[in-house]
């Protein structure tokens, strides 16, 4: 979606108002709630810190699940390839194989 037609929204987030753009309102809204959602968490936890350190603590909180669910996509991802592959294998052990390739099939059409 181009810059035009990317919807604008205001979100709170740690008591701020903050004017954002993007591809979906209610996405925009879901993601500005679950940092708000963090920044409150660890906020609780640390009460008597800064506004800075409590965000970047929850940056940092934030990154570390996106690079679990990363590792476990790619888990899962490595999984049902290798799961695919032992079905292909299977797969061909099984089935007849073509006594005529595509390729020997169109030179002896093409040499009569």
């Amino acid at each position: 979606m181009s810059e035009k037609n990317k919807k604008s929204i205001r979100v709170k987030i740690f008591g701020s108002e903050y004017p954002l753009r993007g591809d979906s309102e209610e996405f925009t809204r879901q993601v500005a709630n679950y940092v708000d959602s963090m920044i409150d968490t660890v906020h609780k936890q640390i009460p008597d810190q800064p506004p800075l350190t409590v965000s970047v603590l929850s940056a940092l909180n934030i990154t570390e699940d996106l690079f679990k669910e990363k590792e476990s996509a790619n888990t899962i991802k490595t999984y049902l390839e290798d799961e695919l592959t032992k079905m292909t294998q299977y797969l061909d052990s099984y089935l007849p194989k073509p006594e005529i390739g595509i390729e020997e099939s169109n030179e002896s059409i093409s040499s009569e």
